[in-house]
């Protein structure tokens, strides 16, 4: 009954709303500035930092007409996007940017796929960092392989270094142009010390379509009196939730006593998953708030005097009707690095103020805020999209807190115990010697971890990594569509 009345509510306010604008957007946009308007006015509606922004100041302009003017001076949609954000990275890279994360593509069925694992893809996940010595030169390093990929039926491998691509070295200003292409071929390299040298060797590489399982390795290691889960996730992707209910429950079905939950990788994805991961972590907070969410002002004012509970995320006990397998742990060892981010972040802030987390490996990205895919329709869903092209937005429109209402950590979550990846030393994923689950593995035992070097000096100093150069892969989404809920405040 609730969902009834909320559904007529819903689509009263938007006919209300539809028949309110006709006064206002009497003059529609020309076709040759239907991608600006709707970036304009899906921006002006949803961004979470709408009222810092000038530009999109609700009474920024008179008339469609004076917008419609304004609009004309930008002959690139993704030029106007990036002049209506609140300092993006794009225009502010050194430290200064606010809005590090909000997107645009111009083919929303690459988005939609990508949100949920699958892109075009060589199968290589990898980290490029400085050289050392240069601020300019790049050499990347295999995080870990695929499968079922191109580069799984080729000779390349965790840790493995290149430094150029067809030949040509890796720069600040040249990867993303050499690693983006189809097909290319890595030229690979060895270190010696600090010294990183091209060793002949080189790996042909194609992107095919893929279809990343996030769940990479699921096992007990057994420990003395311990029988350890260990779980390595790499993505939030929505359409894996029931494969990861099963993984749980196998683990669940071994009677292990503590949890490894290694998310180093993790580049985020759905809010929805996070909160479903963090039941099957638990299951003794059902229904309790596990997240809250502060949108910008407009949506938060409607929400909160007409759906307060709208900005609740729960701890869910089902996935589409099915009970989720929880491990009622009221303990977890969660790995991290800095390319941990958004959703995994939301995992570990969601459960700190009800259970103890113990973070190993290094501080995350320092993501805590959240996006939506808005579309080019009269509810900026996907009903009714405009036919004329395939551009769509992800900005983010939220920020997010726990239940104890605490979400400032922009520079990152800091890790209990310390350890960095060293590319000279980088293990084995899964290997209870690997370094950071070796670590880890010491904290739950007891044991004597191995003495690994801890030199910040030696380690080299990140760029970006695959999933950041493709930022819808390094995402904290909300599956809820707009369907029009603001222009009930026009």
């Amino acid at each position: 009954m609730k969902t009834i009345l909320k559904s007529l509510l819903l689509a009263f306010l938007l006919a209300f709303a539809l028949q309110s604008c006709e006064d206002q957007d009497d003059v529609a946009a020309p076709a040759d500035l239907q991608v600006n308007d709707f970036i304009w006015k899906g921006l002006n509606q949803f961004y979470l930092w709408q009222p810092d922004v000038p530009n999109l100041a609700d009474d920024r302009f008179s008339s469609q007409e004076a917008l419609n003017s304004f609009l004309k001076g930008y002959s690139q949609p993704d030029d106007l996007f990036q002049d209506l954000l609140n300092k993006p990275s794009s225009k502010f890279p050194k430290g200064q940017a606010i809005d590090r994360f909000s997107w645009i593509v111009d083919d929303y069925t690459v988005l939609e796929g990508e949100l949920q694992g699958t892109t075009k893809n060589d199968g290589v996940d990898f980290r490029l960092s400085y050289k050392p010595g240069s601020t300019t030169d790049l050499v990347g390093f295999v995080r870990y392989i695929i499968p079922n990929s191109d580069a799984s039926t080729k000779d390349i491998k965790r840790g493995d270094l290149f430094t150029a691509v067809n030949g040509t070295q890796l720069t600040v200003s040249n990867y993303k142009g050499l690693l983006n292409a189809d097909s290319y071929t890595l030229n690979m390299a060895t270190m010696n010390g600090t010294a990183i040298t091209s060793n002949g060797k080189t790996v042909a590489l194609v992107k095919t379509t893929l279809d990343e399982n996030p769940i990479f390795i699921n096992k007990v290691i057994v420990s003395g009196s311990h029988k350890i889960g260990y779980l390595m996730y790499n993505g939030f992707y929505a359409n894996y939730d029931a494969q990861l209910n099963d993984a749980f429950a196998t683990l669940k079905s071994q009677g292990i006593t503590d949890f490894v939950l290694d998310l180093r990788y993790n580049g985020g994805g759905s809010i929805q998953t996070a909160s479903r991961l963090a039941s099957m972590i638990t299951g003794q907070f059902a229904t309790k708030i596990f997240a809250k969410e502060k949108w910008n002002p407009k949506v938060n004012e409607y929400y909160e005097s007409e759906d307060p509970e709208s900005l609740n995320v729960r701890f869910p006990d089902k996935i589409d009707g099915a009970a989720i397998n929880s491990l009622n742990l009221s303990k977890i060892y969660i790995i991290t690095t800095d390319g941990t981010a958004s959703a995994s972040e939301l995992v570990i802030n969601g459960l700190v103020p009800y259970i103890s987390v113990v973070q190993v490996g290094e501080t995350t990205v320092g993501k805590n805020v959240g996006s939506v895919t808005l579309y080019d329709s009269p509810s900026f869903g996907k009903t009714n999209r405009n036919p004329n092209h395939k551009y769509a937005m992800q900005p983010l429109v939220l920020k997010i807190v726990n239940s104890a209402g605490f979400g400032e950590y922009t520079d990152g979550l800091t890790p209990t115990y310390e350890q960095l990846e060293y590319i000279n030393n980088m293990g084995v994923l899964g290997d209870p010697s690997e370094p950071l689950l070796n670590l880890t593995i010491s904290k739950i035992t007891g044991s004597t971890a191995k003495k690994i070097q801890q030199d910040r000096t030696q380690a080299l100093r990140t760029f970006t990594n695959v999933k950041a150069m493709n930022g819808i892969r390094n995402q904290m989404y909300t599956e809820r569509a707009p369907e029009g809920l603001l222009r009930a405040l026009k």
